[in-house]
């Protein structure tokens, strides 16, 4: 029985915040399973270094700057990026922001600002994208949540209330497009050790060694977008074995 959801189903997948983290151990793994990638991000010379480590696997790779921040030009800009790089079978939305502070004294922009690239940007995305899966017939959406979606954490308020919003949307996405063929993942990882620690917008002092690495979260998603078509992992949720941190 072919592992691939449908067989006639191109390999080839596109994947946001590839430059790093979870979204470049993802570019890996699934590179290494013979998927053709398109790689987005907000910067080309951060890019092209995975563009061309992915070379070694055999497979194409391309990359795209997009500014997913700006959310008025989310939309086109992925469709120009769809018309490019063709036809896919995966969409892998992980790129985000991390954001600490209190609710009580949040500014309101800021607030904006974690909604608009954690959860509208993500929209914007899936919106561009469900038109080529569609006539394709069928694939996989894979939207990276968090543990803070489930957990409440102290400062995290905005961040929380983002990826819970992506944990609805996944649920309500999901039930509209199966008819569709199309399967929506949610990948739910508690502290990873990406960039995202390193990040002015984030004030926080974990131990960063007994984080999840990305690698195991890439693993994670090539399993998911591997399960054969008459099944799904609607939400896995993945820990540090010593819990959250």
């Amino acid at each position: 029985m072919d592992n691939f959801p449908r067989s006639d189903l191109p390999r080839r997948a596109l994947i946001t915040g590839a430059s790093r983290g979870i979204g470049r151990a993802t570019a890996h793994a699934l590179a290494q399973a013979g998927f053709d990638v398109a790689l987005l991000g907000r910067s080309m010379d951060r890019l092209q270094p995975v563009v061309n480590d992915l070379a070694e696997y055999g497979v194409l790779a391309k990359g795209y700057a997009i500014e997913l921040a700006d959310i008025p030009q989310v939309q086109p800009r992925m469709v120009e990026i769809i018309q490019d790089f063709g036809a896919f079978s995966v969409l892998i939305n992980n790129a985000g922001m991390g954001y600490t502070g209190s609710l009580a004294t949040m500014p309101l922009h800021h607030w904006q600002q974690v909604m608009d690239l954690n959860l509208t940007s993500i929209f914007q995305c899936i919106q561009a994208a469900l038109p080529s899966l569609r006539a394709g017939g069928g694939g996989t959406i894979v939207n990276i949540s968090s543990i803070a979606a489930k957990s409440a954490f102290p400062d995290w308020g905005a961040y929380s209330v983002s990826k819970a919003g992506l944990v609805a949307l996944s649920k309500v996405l999901a039930v509209e497009e199966r008819a569709n063929g199309i399967r929506v993942v949610m990948v739910t990882p508690g502290s990873v050790n990406t960039p995202l620690w390193d990040t002015d917008t984030v004030q926080a002092n974990f131990d960063r060694s007994q984080m999840l690495t990305p690698e195991i979260v890439a693993q994670t998603i090539l399993s998911t977008v591997l399960l054969p078509t008459y099944a799904v992992i609607e939400d896995i949720v993945l820990m540090p074995a010593g819990g959250a941190l």
